[in-house]
């Protein structure tokens, strides 16, 4: 739950910012980390609401039953490409 308490923090729409929105999900498309994936989109400090907004919206995933951190698997809920 605590995962689940964490990403509620970014559920407003503020936090999607819509060229980062799009760069995270290529950048998971293929499953990787967490801190990887916000490293190749941009400065992890202003990539990460985004990130954390889409895993709340379910556009990317994890596994929620382990804590979340930089080693975290993120993937796309969907193949977009």
């Amino acid at each position: 739950m605590a995962n689940v308490r964490w990403l509620s923090g970014f559920r407003h729409p503020r936090n999607r910012v819509g060229d980062v929105a799009k760069r995270l999900m290529d950048a998971f498309d293929d499953p990787g980390l967490l801190r990887d994936g916000a490293e190749a989109v941009g400065a992890p400090l202003s990539v990460l609401p985004t990130l954390f907004h889409r895993l709340w919206c379910g556009d990317l995933r994890l596994d929620l039953s382990v804590p979340l951190g930089d080693g975290s698997v993120i993937g796309c809920a969907v193949s977009h490409g």
